[in-house]
């Protein structure tokens, strides 16, 4: 039986053989790792076209749409956040605005929306939004009846920046003492609750004044009681006065829900705000329209009258509450 003797031959290594070593399997094919992770991960935004000579973008580009986000929902609130979710919102209701405001009103309003968001945030804004939304809601109650008895409010309702400052005078310069932390961490508070009650008393305004013009049977001068034609300055309705105490409730228990004051701090808005409104009848029944008084507008007695609340609401709050509330 013959046998057959193998040997093997040992081939001296390839000089560069070193570069070419790999551990994969005969059956492996090796591929290019760029290449590969290319092809597994595939760009989500761009797309070669046909022709292959240009890319087509098909999905927004999503870390600016990331920051946007993160700007909108900054806290606490910075002024580069105000105005730019102040310009988001006010592009989208810009439908709204222009039933209520002039475009320099609206401008006016820009302003007082960006202090607002940038003061006391979110809900802040939100708060002066619902009084803007009430407040152009009953101006256009009957509002043909007011043209006919020439008592509306000139241009259909639409308020122009007068008005604007007007109304929110003494809610800018709480948010402006906020801002500025002015009288420390204890006062924040203050100026929270002296922003709330600004609005309860110019909300309450009015509505008095709108419900009494369009529903009040019987007008009163405030220092008489003598029966007046409606819009007389200084005059009341029990119509009137009623919805707007509804009217201050109602913005002081959004106030309470939004976080902005306490429930006791709630009523102690609703006091202030009628304090501050029989006081604004005062005013316009005895000095406005008077000789020597010409510049005791509507607007300026509207200055008047919500710095009234709001310094009310805060004296109460530190003569009266604080010995009360944790």
């Amino acid at each position: 039986m013959a046998t057959i003797t193998t040997t093997s031959t040992t081939l001296p290594p390839h000089p560069h053989h070193h570069l070419h070593r790999t551990n994969l399997s005969p059956f492996h094919k090796p591929t290019n790792p760029l290449i590969s992770t290319s092809l597994n991960k595939p760009s989500p935004t761009r797309l070669q076209s046909s022709t292959g000579s240009s890319n087509i973008n098909i999905i927004p580009n999503l870390p600016t749409l990331h920051n946007a986000i993160q700007l909108v929902q900054s806290s606490p609130p910075t002024w580069q956040s105000a105005i730019f979710t102040n310009l988001i919102i006010f592009l989208l209701g810009s439908p709204v605005l222009v039933t209520g405001l002039s475009v320099s009103g609206i401008v006016a309003a820009f302003l007082l929306g960006t202090l607002t968001w940038r003061g006391f945030g979110p809900s802040g804004f939100l708060l002066v939004a619902l009084y803007f939304v009430i407040g152009t809601a009953v101006t256009k109650v009957k509002m043909a009846q007011k043209e006919a008895q020439g008592v509306a409010e000139k241009g259909k309702g639409r308020r122009g920046p007068g008005s604007v400052i007007g109304s929110s005078a003494a809610g800018c310069v709480c948010a402006l003492l906020s801002i500025y932390g002015v009288g420390g961490k204890s006062f924040t508070r203050l100026w929270e609750l002296g922003f709330v009650a600004s609005f309860c008393t110019k909300l309450s305004d009015t509505v008095s004044s709108e419900i009494g013009k369009a529903y009040g049977k019987t007008t009163y001068l405030v220092t008489t009681f003598k029966v007046v034609p409606r819009g007389t300055e200084g005059a009341v309705s029990v119509e009137g006065t009623v919805a707007g105490i509804m009217a201050s409730i109602l913005l002081a228990s959004v106030g309470c829900l939004l976080g902005k004051i306490k429930v006791a701090e709630a009523v102690v808005c609703v006091l202030a705000s009628q304090i501050a409104n029989v006081g604004e009848s005062v005013i316009g029944a005895v000095l406005q329209d008077k000789e020597g008084f010409k510049w005791l507008t509507n607007d300026a007695v509207n200055v008047i009258n919500i710095s009234l609340g709001s310094i009310l609401a805060i004296l109460i709050q530190q003569l009266v509450l604080r010995y009360w509330l944790p």
